[in-house]
């Protein structure tokens, strides 16, 4: 069987495009990058890319269909996601300004690996855009006729394909020049930050089935 790349590469070239439009995903990376440093930003990264791994299963065991297309289903899932981004919008707005790491911290989060791991993992999984981007994605890019392990091969390089996308904004928003612009912000960080994922709840919120 001769490997569809035409197909692989149209697919990647769209899948690329949208993941580096900012959105919850970029905000919540940067958030971790200023506040709690490199590590739990890769963490949140690998979350993020996590997600897309259940998304792709999902959209290929035919679920994604059912759920894109029952409003019960799509009107749970846009709420969760609401109510988690408020959350976060609270928490951020409630936080201490970020301050420069100490020298016992070596740089890094002093918190949990799999707490950041969740924040990037639930970010992803409960916007209910993701699932109707998936289905348009499969439903008008790939064929009908290509064989589901080429499928698999897809969603796993989508999955690469975003995980190296934040880690390179966790570079970039962790380099020393760059998080000591945010630490003078002080409470102005917190704040825009906060306000973002307030508006990303409201736009959540009126998501609308296509």
């Amino acid at each position: 069987m001769t490997f569809p790349w035409l197909e692989f590469a149209g697919l990647m070239l769209a899948f690329g495009i949208n993941a580096v439009i900012p959105g919850a995903d970029f905000a919540m990376v940067l958030r971790q990058s200023v506040v709690h440093g490199r590590r739990a930003a890769l963490f949140t990264s690998a979350g993020v890319a996590t997600s897309i791994l259940v998304h792709g299963s999902y959209t290929l065991l035919g679920v994604g269909v059912l759920v894109g297309q029952s409003l019960l289903a799509f009107n749970i899932l846009k709420w969760a996601g609401a109510a988690y981004l408020v959350w976060l919008a609270i928490a951020a707005l409630r936080s201490p300004p970020p301050q420069p790491p100490s020298i016992a911290e070596g740089g890094e989060s002093p918190r949990g690996d799999m707490a950041a791991f969740a924040l990037g993992f639930l970010t992803n999984l409960l916007n209910p855009k993701a699932v109707l981007f998936f289905l348009a994605l499969f439903t008008s890019l790939v064929s009908v006729h290509t064989a589901g392990n080429v499928k698999v091969i897809y969603v796993a390089s989508m999955s690469i394909m975003l995980f190296a996308w934040f880690a390179l904004v966790s570079v970039f928003f962790t380099t020393h020049s760059v998080r000591q612009g945010f630490f003078r912000a002080g409470r102005w960080f917190n704040r825009v930050t906060g306000i973002t994922f307030l508006a990303l709840a409201v736009r959540v919120a009126l998501a609308q089935q296509r």
